[in-house]
């Protein structure tokens, strides 16, 4: 092996850090947009959250610096220190952190706030490529993905108890992570599975869900037996029996239509569990399984979502899922937001013309909602070539992390792209009604220095490692 030098400045990607820098200094001139006061115009007033904004990207920039000088191995080294620190820092402010919007995920210092919870995806981003990129790791070891389970939900359960669902549901995208490394496609099917059981419950009668769970169970028969002939006759059997009890309650009993697609739903999978005993019987435990469970899962949904949501949040996805309607409430910041995207039209109002921007009908608008300011001012054009920016990094982020050499550096590329992505599509989705409102920050546009700082920190150091993935040449 021959030791290659690195040369930072012409080894790191410039096309990613000129993206990088494009992001920012839109985002910013958005933030000034999106709370311009007229008696303070400059933009680099420091007493305004543009002027601040402008400390915390000069501030960025010396991050960047010491993440460039740092040797690319002291990520992998540091990871697991780094993220216990992160973790205790997620304990501290639980106990002596400072409650904002009813959320206690703040330590302040002074005029300075600090959100841990912000850092504590990076740290979770390297402690999870360490750890899978261990010597004869096996992602499909029950031991392994124990551990990887522990790794993601201990950060995200005490981001919870901070009141902050929004930011630990941004660990769920860690799964992108998982797939690419060869988890099992069905864990995604059943991901795919649980969310629409978990709408279906919010939103339908039960036996509506039953017959959803009968499909489900069917289709998995189906791909079990590889016998057409064999589901055949299971559907006719069913068929069969559901005519049985129509007819016999139609005679006899006259019973409401619901009770009797469940009782042919419980006589339907006892026939899907009969034949695949004939099979495996390992079959017939399966299809119980998922019968059952899709069923606890079912009752499960109303307990969390009547006592673990706050008012605030099931009001919100009532009002996503058409459950509620209630313009002044829940919905009236989507409502505000999608009024000020739809005024901008095709090519926009102008650069600090926006009215629904200038008098601030929009909440949180250089925070959560500061795509409203470029869909308002820029209109379609001025967001399509946002999300154009915003799709160009991530397919740039995921050929750089294909082309790595160490399984370190892979991993840790992908969850960047995963939790860029995540924030990405909330973010943007929620301010069209498109997604639930759950307080993200939008990556590089919204105002505030722990977002800023941190995500900063989880491209950068993945640019570093990219860097340094020839310093090795046979």
């Amino acid at each position: 092996m021959v030791q290659r030098k690195i040369n930072i400045y012409k080894d790191i990607d410039w096309f990613t850090v000129i993206l990088y820098l494009v992001l920012v200094i839109m985002g910013w001139l958005n933030i000034y947009a999106a709370v311009y006061n007229e008696e303070h115009s400059s933009i680099f007033d420091l007493t305004q959250r543009y002027g601040k904004q402008l400390l915390w990207i000069v501030a960025s920039i010396g991050i960047i610096i010491a993440i460039m000088l740092l040797d690319s191995k002291f990520y992998a080294f540091f990871a697991y220190p780094f993220y216990l620190f992160v973790v205790l820092l997620l304990i501290a402010v639980l106990l002596f952190g400072t409650e904002v919007n009813a959320s206690r995920s703040w330590f302040t210092i002074g005029s300075f706030r600090f959100q841990p919870g912000e850092f504590a995806k990076f740290a979770t981003a390297l402690a999870l490529a360490r750890f899978m990129s261990a010597f004869n790791f096996k992602i499909h070891k029950l031991k392994n993905l124990l551990s990887i389970a522990a790794i993601i939900i201990v950060p995200a359960a005490l981001i919870l108890l901070q009141n902050d669902t929004g930011s630990a549901l941004v660990y769920a995208t860690f799964i992108i992570v998982l797939f690419r490394e060869g988890l099992s496609s069905a864990v995604m099917l059943l991901g795919l599975f649980a969310a629409i059981l978990f709408i279906m419950s919010l939103t339908l009668p039960l036996y509506y869900i039953l017959i959803f769970i009968l499909i489900v169970s069917a289709s998995v028969a189906f791909f079990h037996f590889h016998d057409k002939k064999q589901v055949i006759k299971g559907v006719f059997s069913f068929l069969m029996v559901f005519a049985l009890i129509y007819l016999t309650n139609t005679l006899f009993f006259s019973y409401e239509v619901s009770w009797l697609i469940i009782a042919a739903a419980i006589g339907f999978s006892l026939l899907l569990g009969v034949r695949a005993l004939v099979y495996r019987y390992y079959y017939l435990f399966f299809i119980v399984g998922i019968g059952l469970g899709s069923i606890a899962f079912t009752y499960s949904v109303d307990y969390f979502f009547d006592n673990v949501l706050e008012k605030h949040q099931r009001s919100r996805i009532n009002h996503l899922l058409g459950i509620e309607s209630d313009p002044l409430g829940a919905g009236y910041n989507v409502n505000q937001s999608k009024i000020a995207i739809g005024s901008g039209g095709l090519s926009g109002k102008g650069f600090l013309r926006g009215t629904q921007t200038k008098y601030d009908f929009v909440p949180e608008q250089s925070t959560d909602f500061i795509f409203c300011t470029v869909g308002e001012e820029w209109g379609f054009m001025g967001t399509s070539f946002v999300l154009l920016l915003f799709l160009t990094l991530l397919v740039r982020l995921i050929i750089l992390a294909e082309r790595q050499r160490s399984s370190f550096s892979r991993i840790y590329g992908y969850a960047v792209v995963s939790i860029l992505f995540f924030h990405i599509a909330i973010n943007t989705g929620m301010t069209i009604g498109l997604a639930p409102v759950i307080g993200i920050p939008l990556p590089f546009f919204s105002y505030g220095g722990s977002s800023l700082w941190a995500f900063t920190a989880l491209l950068f150091v993945f640019l570093r490692i990219d860097a340094s993935r020839r310093e090795l040449l046979r």
